[in-house]
């Protein structure tokens, strides 16, 4: 996944915090593979004061995988085994139009109700991160 996110170009979080999700929030996370070799990957974990919630911390995938549907797949499993989540969340830049897309066709297709609030401001971050508001996606159903 550390590998994924670098060549994806994603914020690179050390390469331990990608084995404490892997083995610690594996229920919350996925793992594309095709041919053998993993091409995406979603990070994802419920938090504790809001239990019925799961945030998704980052999705990649690579660019042998893009344009096949495999993050939407990837949410839709998470959903699809987490029935007890009624809401997911993520915080998504403002300028990172496939993410946000990404989010909306997922609301869309499971006929849920997608709203953004404050999230993380840039001014919230200690270096030049631009902020991340937050999104919502409520009321989906089951596929």
């Amino acid at each position: 996944m550390w590998t994924l996110a670098r060549e994806c170009g994603l914020d690179l979080n050390s390469s331990y915090a990608y084995l404490m999700y892997a083995s610690d929030f594996a229920q919350t996370c996925r793992l594309a593979v095709l041919d053998g070799e993993p091409v995406g990957y979603v990070l994802g974990y419920r938090p504790p004061e809001r239990s019925s919630h799961l945030f998704i911390w980052q999705v990649g995938v690579s660019d042998r995988a893009r344009g096949r549907g495999v993050a939407g797949r990837m949410l839709h499993d998470l959903l699809d085994t987490l029935t007890d989540v009624d809401v997911l969340e993520a915080t998504v830049e403002e300028t990172n139009a496939a993410s946000r897309a990404l989010f909306a066709r997922v609301a869309r297709e499971r006929g849920g109700d997608l709203a953004w609030t404050r999230g993380v401001t840039a001014a919230d971050f200690p270096d030049d991160h631009p902020g991340e508001p937050l999104l919502e996606i409520t009321g989906f159903r089951a596929r």
